[in-house]
C-alpha cells in the first residue's frame, strides 16, 4: 500500500511539473490567441462595418454586373478581374476583385449600383484580415505558424494534466464545481484557476483541435495520410497555413485576366496572397456575358457572400482551373456552402456541389470550422466562443498569479523533481506522452528538446538545476 500511495504522489507531482512548464510557455500565447479568436468570431460584423459606406445606396439607374467590373478596371489600368462579389442587398455595392499589374496584389474595388466606384481596400489590411494573421502566425510567417502550432500542442497538455490536478479524490463539489469565494488569497485563485480550468476544458479541447488541420506540420500530414488511405475527394477545402499566414484562411483563388486559363497554375493557399506567376495562355473569352452569371446566381438565393469567377481561374485550395462560370458561396457557416458551374459558350448548369456531398472527413473538418470561428450556430456560437475566450484568460491570469506569489526568490519556481518509483502508474503515464507524441509530431520534437536540455545541459550546471528544480524531492 505504501509503494502504491508514494507512487501515487510521484505520479501527481510528475503531472503538476509537466502541468507547470506547459502553462510558462502556453499562457502568454493563450491570452493572445484567446483575445485573437474573440475578435474573429465577429468578422461578418467587422467586414460589415468596413463596408458601412457602401451599402444603402441609390438604385436608380442601376447598371449591370458587366459595366460595374469595367468601371472597376477602369480605376486599376492594367488590372484583370479575379472575381465579382455579388451585392448583399438590392442597394449594396458590388465588390470586384482584382489582380494588379507585375505581381502588385490584389485589391477589393467597390462599385455602386449604378457603376461609380466608390473606393478600393487591400483585403489583406482588412481588420479581420490582419487579426487572422496574428492569431495564426503572430505576424512571424513560417516561424510563427510553428509558434502558434507547438502553444497549441502543448495546450493540450497543459488542459489533460490540469484535469487529472482537478480531480476530486474524495472532496466535496465545493472547490471542484464552484470556487470557494469566501475564501481569500492563493486558495481562492486556486478555486478559480481550477474550477474554471474545468468547465472550460471540453470547450477548449475542441477548439484546439478543430484547428489542428490549419496547423502547417499537423495539417500537411493529415493531408499526406489521407493521400496515402484515399479518403480525399478532391482539394480540401481549407489551407494549411504553411505558405498562407493565417490560421483561419479562407478560399483563395489565384487571378488571371478574364477568359484566359494557367495551365499548371501554382496556388496559393491564402486568401489575399499576391497572384501567382504561372504563364498564362489565352482562351477565347466566355460567349455568356458576366451579367448573365450574375442572374442565375441571384436566383439561388446562396448564403452571402457569393463570389463569380470567370473561366479560367484555378479554384480553392488547388483546385484546377475551370473552363466554366463558377458561383460559389463563400459562407463561413461551410454546411451552407454551394459550387455551381455554368457552361461559359451555353450558360446552361454543368455542375453542382453541396456540402452534404463532400467526403465524410471534409464534412466533419468543415463543421468544425464552422464551430471554431463561431458561424455554425450563429449569434449563440459566437457568444460561447466569447465566454471561452473569457474563461482562457481566467485561468491564464490566475495560473499566473499563484505561480507569482509562491515562487522563492532566484528560482524558476517549478515544482520539485520526485522521485520516480518503477510501476504501473508511472507506465501508464510514459504511455500517454507516447501516444500524444504520435497524435502531434510539434509536441514530440519538443519532448525531445526538453530531454536532451534536461539531460545534457541543465544537469551539469548547478545553478541550472537549482532554477530549474531538478533536484529531486
Amino acid at each position: 500500500m505504501n509503494t502504491l500511495n508514494e507512487e501515487r504522489s510521484a505520479l501527481y507531482r510528475t503531472v503538476w511539473r509537466w502541468h507547470f512548464y506547459a502553462g510558462l510557455f502556453v499562457i502568454p500565447l493563450m491570452i493572445m490567441l484567446s483575445i485573437t479568436g474573440a475578435i474573429y468570431l465577429f468578422k461578418p460584423q467587422l467586414d460589415r462595418w468596413e463596408e458601412r459606406a457602401w451599402r444603402d445606396l441609390p438604385t436608380a439607374g442601376a447598371v449591370g454586373a458587366d459595366a460595374q467590373v469595367e468601371a472597376a478596371l477602369a480605376s486599376a489600368p492594367g488590372a484583370s478581374l479575379h472575381s465579382y462579389r455579388l451585392p448583399e442587398a438590392a442597394g449594396d455595392a458590388a465588390l470586384v476583385r482584382v489582380a494588379l499589374p507585375e505581381g502588385g496584389g490584389q485589391r477589393d474595388v467597390a462599385v455602386s449600383p449604378r457603376g461609380e466606384v466608390l473606393g478600393s481596400r487591400d483585403p489583406d489590411a482588412r481588420i479581420s484580415a490582419v487579426v487572422s494573421d496574428i492569431h495564426g502566425s503572430l505576424l512571424l510567417g513560417q516561424w510563427g505558424d510553428w509558434i502558434v502550432e507547438l502553444a497549441a500542442s502543448w495546450a493540450i497538455v497543459l488542459i489533460l494534466s490540469g484535469l487529472y490536478l482537478w480531480w476530486p479524490r474524495g472532496r466535496g463539489p465545493a472547490g471542484i464545481l464552484w470556487p470557494r469565494f469566501g475564501l481569500k488569497g492563493r486558495t481562492l485563485l486556486k478555486d478559480l484557476h481550477s474550477v474554471t480550468g474545468f468547465w472550460v476544458s471540453t470547450l477548449a479541447l475542441v477548439l484546439l483541435v478543430t484547428g489542428l488541420p490549419w496547423a502547417s506540420v499537423w495539417g500537411d500530414a493529415f493531408k499526406a495520410v489521407r493521400s496515402a488511405t484515399g479518403t480525399m475527394q478532391g482539394p480540401q477545402d481549407w489551407a494549411t497555413r504553411a505558405g498562407s499566414g493565417s490560421a483561419m484562411a479562407q478560399p483563395e483563388l489565384a487571378a488571371a485576366p478574364v477568359g484566359t486559363v494557367p495551365p499548371g497554375h501554382k496556388h496559393h493557399d491564402h486568401d489575399h496572397a499576391t497572384v501567382g506567376d504561372a504563364d498564362i495562355t489565352a482562351t477565347p473569352q466566355p460567349a455568356v456575358p458576366l451579367s448573365s452569371t450574375v442572374t442565375r446566381a441571384q436566383a439561388e438565393s446562396l448564403a452571402f457572400p457569393v463570389v463569380v469567377q470567370p473561366p479560367g481561374i484555378s479554384g480553392r485550395f488547388g483546385a484546377p482551373a475551370s473552363e466554366h462560370w463558377v458561383v460559389r458561396s463563400d459562407a463561413q457557416n461551410r454546411p451552407l456552402r454551394v459550387t455551381i458551374q455554368y457552361s461559359a459558350i451555353t450558360g446552361n448548369e454543368v455542375g453542382r456541389e453541396t456540402f452534404a456531398e463532400q467526403h465524410i472527413i471534409d464534412r466533419a473538418v468543415g463543421y468544425g470550422i464552422a464551430w471554431h470561428e463561431g458561424q455554425l450556430f450563429g449569434w449563440i456560437n459566437q457568444a460561447i466562443g466569447v465566454l471561452t475566450a473569457l474563461a482562457l484568460i481566467t485561468v491564464a491570469v490566475t495560473g499566473t498569479l499563484m505561480w507569482w506569489r509562491r515562487r522563492p526568490e532566484g528560482v524558476l519556481g517549478a515544482p520539485p523533481v520526485p522521485a520516480m518509483p518503477d510501476g504501473m502508474l508511472m507506465r501508464g503515464l510514459v504511455a500517454i506522452l507516447i501516444g500524444l507524441a504520435i497524435l502531434l509530431p510539434v509536441l514530440a520534437l519538443s519532448l525531445l528538446a526538453v530531454f536532451l536540455l534536461e539531460r545534457l545541459v541543465l544537469r551539469f550546471t548547478v545553478g541550472g538545476r537549482r532554477w530549474l528544480g531538478l533536484v529531486p524531492a
